[in-house]
């Protein structure tokens, strides 16, 4: 996020873009600690909520609020860098600050994250669990001994600066190395890391041998055959830099779905045994966010009769856990991320589980499962169908709508009390919407009235 990309501005706060209409110690301290801890991001002056310019942001008025700012967190957040730009009607500042491997606060006692838009405050236990992952020191940007930057194929690296001037739609004109540097793919000394290995070396597992990919089908729904036979009907081993390998377990798994044929009309359409996106992006999870510091554990694509099972090494990062991986965002390798970002494999930072739930509940599959162990994170597709539910108009369930439905497959029927269970962190004026919209799409019947009110479907 060296440069300020005025397109993302438009679509208003993210993850990691803060836009702030005027210079303020207070919003400042709080945006500098919660990108520290989370993923990093930027912080742009001079343009409201919806990316809108307000007025102009001087750098001769920022330096004493910044330096004020700073003073708030503890311990201090030190931030990459901050430049002015001249937009069309005016002067805007955008800060840059990266992710921190300190836990910071603010000077009041708050540990701020961020999380979708906001900067939220964590709880004791989520505290511990951030402290103890940045503890643990940031293994992607440690240099890999004996590689140098010839290690890096020419041809990967030419692939990368074409997609990213592709998605960032503009081209880049600076120095190659710098960027690299940039990015966490170089040291300022110009050696590679863990991260420009994995991304940009041919042959990766020379350094990781841990970093590849194991594919096996199995015939039945357990990993064992009859009468002591290995019970796998195919077993391969996946190498190479990130991204090829992403392509090819995802074009191995691909070609190893059931394909059944439905007539719609005069129409027939092939059905895939699990949604395109759904599978995807538990791959390309999986190869983001694994622990690679562990050694001698691979991860490991298993298709069963009945489900596929993507697991990577590593426990859940930070903060985050089973309950709120919808919800929340933290990287353990933010600079692979960000690069396959870049890259194209992944289509908006932090979406990929709420998307990759609703594109199964659409598909008429069960909620996919996650299952998180110290050393281990699961994520399971289940292929059984049940009836697929006629949408009225065509659109996209949210989640908390995509989750309500199922609720509703699994016991009948949902009330009010029971949605706002299901979705905590909204307000009551939400779930009333929500369920009005489902009302209206036909896809729930509202039965009774006041407080004995509930849904069923129609």
């Amino acid at each position: 996020m060296g440069m300020l990309d005025l397109t993302a501005l438009k679509n208003g706060p993210s993850s990691r873009l803060e836009l702030l209409s005027e210079p303020s110690a207070d919003a400042l301290a709080e945006a500098l600690v919660a990108f520290a801890n989370t993923d990093g991001g930027m912080v742009v002056i001079g343009l409201d909520a919806s990316g809108e310019f307000v007025g102009h942001a001087y750098s001769e008025d920022l330096e004493a609020i910044l330096r004020e700012a700073e003073q708030r967190c503890r311990p201090p957040v030190v931030i990459g860098n901050w430049e002015q730009f001249e937009t069309e009607q005016g002067t805007v500042v955008a800060i840059r600050v990266p992710r921190s491997m300190e836990l910071h606060a603010l000077e009041d006692g708050r540990v701020l994250v961020r999380s979708g838009k906001e900067n939220r405050p964590l709880g004791g236990e989520e505290i511990r669990r951030l402290a103890s992952t940045k503890s643990t020191g940031d293994f992607e940007a440690e240099v890999v001994p004996g590689a140098s930057i010839e290690d890096f194929d020419r041809n990967i690296l030419d692939e990368y600066f074409a997609k990213r001037e592709e998605r960032l739609r503009r081209v880049f004109t600076g120095d190659e190395k710098e960027l690299l540097r940039e990015i966490g793919a170089l040291t300022e000394d110009d050696r590679p890391t863990v991260a420009g290995i994995l991304l940009f070396s041919k042959y990766p597992q020379q350094w990781l041998p841990q970093s590849g990919i194991v594919f096996v089908k199995f015939t039945g729904t357990e990993p064992r055959g009859e009468d002591g036979m290995a019970g796998y009907a195919r077993r391969e081993e996946i190498t190479g830099p990130l991204a090829r390998m992403v392509e090819n377990v995802w074009e191995l798994t691909w070609g190893e779905m059931a394909v059944s044929a439905v007539v719609r009309g005069l129409e027939r359409e092939e059905t895939y045994e699990y949604p395109a996106f759904a599978v995807r992006e538990a791959l390309v999870n999986a190869v983001c966010h694994r622990d690679y510091r562990l050694r001698g554990r691979r991860i490991e694509v298993r298709m069963y009769r009945d489900r596929l099972e993507v697991s990577s090494p590593g426990g859940l990062p930070g903060f985050i856990t089973v309950d709120n991986i919808v919800d929340e965002h933290f990287s353990r390798n933010p600079r692979i991320v960000g690069s396959l970002f870049h890259w194209g494999y992944i289509e908006e930072l932090g979406l990929g589980i709420d998307r990759m739930i609703e594109e199964m509940l659409q598909s008429g599959h069960k909620q996919p499962t996650f299952d998180a162990k110290p050393y281990s994170f699961t994520v399971t597709l289940y292929n059984a169908r049940e009836r697929l539910p006629v949408y009225a108009d065509g659109a996209v369930l949210n989640s908390r709508q995509a989750r309500a439905m199922q609720y509703v497959r699994d016991h009948g029927s949902i009330t009010n009390r029971e949605y706002r269970t299901l979705s905590p962190d909204v307000s009551p004026e939400t779930i009333r919407l929500d369920l009005a919209d489902l009302v209206d799409r036909g896809l729930l019947l509202k039965i009774g009235s006041k407080k004995g009110t509930y849904y069923i479907l129609k």
